[in-house]
């Protein structure tokens, strides 16, 4: 990033955004307001955490000591159980210790298979409302000053993937697997629309989903398209065609036009 700066009367400044924010230029040409506050304030909670994590670790390596010397936990955790085998003989045979074993782990296991289902429709019932939610109502999709033309659910289908819930939380990663962070806020991550922006920049036939980016002026195939190798269609035949053409369209790079 370059820090945007201007030349008044053989002196250079910085120059600000409206909110008073030094602007920068980005490695892809935007401009980008860097806000040092908020920045700093993230910076602090980063080194708060950092510490949590350090006193949690030295707190594990403290417990395991008590295990010290302890070179096989497998027969280790075998002889406490034929200890108490042994204690509990005292009651009834060490056989039916096992029986009792067998049928309490059953009942554990069929308890915790329908917990685990249980959590897993929770879990899908999220990922709809959060994701799929936010997908419905970005203003990237949908409303007046929308940029894509493409309708949310085939936008939700090309790059839902590069979005997760964590912590309750929705986050974004890149192609390469990396959270994506902030343009404005290089120390946070990015909300669900600048993520969304950002990963939209980096797909390769972005012009075919973004509107106004029909080809157009000399050498440019006709709308509708005519012309050899064209791959332009109308909105409006465009719209026609169900969910899963609309979507085999969009992943040959067809481009789509005013009609």
């Amino acid at each position: 990033m370059k820090l945007k700066t201007l030349e008044i009367d053989g002196k250079t400044y910085a120059e600000v955004s409206a909110d008073g924010k030094p602007l920068y230029t980005g490695d892809d040409g935007k401009e980008i307001a860097f806000d040092a506050v908020a920045t700093n304030t993230s910076l602090r909670t980063l080194r708060g955490e950092a510490q949590g994590h350090r006193e949690a670790k030295e707190a594990a390596e403290r417990a395991l000591k008590a295990f010290e010397g302890i070179e096989d936990p497998a027969a280790a955790r075998k002889a406490l159980e034929t200890m108490a085998n042994l204690d509990a003989k005292k009651l009834i045979d060490a056989g039916e210790v096992e029986r009792v074993k067998t049928e309490v782990a059953k009942g554990y296991e069929t308890k915790l298979a329908a917990e685990t289902d249980r959590a897993s429709k929770l879990e899908q019932a999220l990922y709809a409302e959060k994701i799929g939610g936010a997908f419905a109502r970005s203003p990237l999709i949908v409303g007046d000053n929308a940029k894509l033309a493409i309708p949310a659910d085939l936008v939700q289908s090309r790059f839902g993937t590069q979005f997760k819930i964590e912590d309750g939380n929705v986050v974004a990663y890149d192609g390469q697997g990396n959270r994506i962070y902030s343009r404005g806020n290089p120390s946070q991550f990015a909300s669900f629309d600048e993520a969304l922006e950002i990963i939209i920049d980096a797909y390769p036939h972005k012009d075919s989903i973004l509107k106004g980016t029909g080809a157009a002026g000399s050498g440019a195939p006709p709308p509708g398209g005519g012309g050899s190798g064209s791959k332009q269609m109308k909105q409006s035949e465009f719209n026609a065609l169900s969910p899963k053409d609309r979507a085999a369209r969009m992943a040959d790079g067809v481009k789509l036009v005013d009609g």
